[in-house]
């Protein structure tokens, strides 16, 4: 077309798009999708999964695609400037820990993932996770709970969780979840998760079942219930 000479490029994408359109209206279907040729689409399903103050940054890869590399950043709420995380540039995993750079637990955080590929070397735009508070928004592991059966009763023994929790939560309560065979629950509430419960005056060759759970004392958030344990009194 006599016009073209100073449109250039912007000519050429007009001639391809205009018989497309053309084409689809007089066939009676939709106009295709057009995609700039080696666009990416950016990772999708972020999600910040964290346990114990362990900060892991996950997402799923665009259309299936298994070929391509990510790079991650973070940076504080409320701060301008994005920083890469070590370790997580132009990796294939799925996943970054974020840890080391959220280990301060006070302060809200957002990470950002991006897919990157080879051939033809391209970037795909950021993909941003929601806001984060490693205190808030951490879960709090059970503690480990055993059972001793002895002549005198049965004797509950806690191990808090890890001690980072520990530390950061310089008071951490246990709660100790008694089951009877007959579905009724007794409770019993520890000021520390270090000090054994003792119970006696017990039924002889009865099953007691026991799950215990962390309790963070000053903010009465606590952990999901561990795992059932029972013994049965001779």
């Amino acid at each position: 077309m006599a016009f073209c000479g100073f449109l250039g490029p912007v000519c050429s994408i007009i001639t391809t798009m205009v018989p497309l359109m053309l084409g689809a209206l007089v066939s009676g279907n939709p106009p295709r999708r057009l995609t700039a040729p080696g666009l990416l689409s950016s990772p999708v399903a972020l999600r910040l999964d964290s346990v114990d103050y362990k900060n892991v940054l996950h997402w799923a890869p665009p259309l299936s695609n298994t070929t391509l590399t990510y790079s991650v950043q973070w940076k504080i709420y409320g701060e301008s400037m994005w920083v890469e995380v070590q370790g997580c540039q132009e990796i294939q995993s799925l996943q970054c820990d974020l840890s080391r750079v959220t280990s301060r637990s006070r302060e809200w955080y957002y990470a950002r993932v991006r897919a990157s590929s080879l051939l033809p070397a391209n970037h795909s735009a950021w993909a941003f996770s929601r806001r984060f508070s490693p205190r808030w928004d951490t879960k709090i592991s059970p503690p480990t709970l055993n059972l001793t059966v002895t002549d005198q009763g049965i004797v509950v023994h806690l191990k808090p969780p890890a001690a980072l929790v520990q530390k950061l939560h310089k008071k951490l309560c246990c709660r100790i979840h008694l089951r009877h065979g007959s579905g009724e629950e007794d409770q019993y509430e520890r000021k520390s998760c270090t000090k054994e419960l003792a119970l006696a005056q017990l039924s002889a060759g009865t099953t007691y079942c026991f799950q215990a759970q962390t309790v963070v004392c000053l903010q009465g958030k606590s952990s999901t219930r561990g795992p059932l344990r029972c013994v049965t009194t001779p």
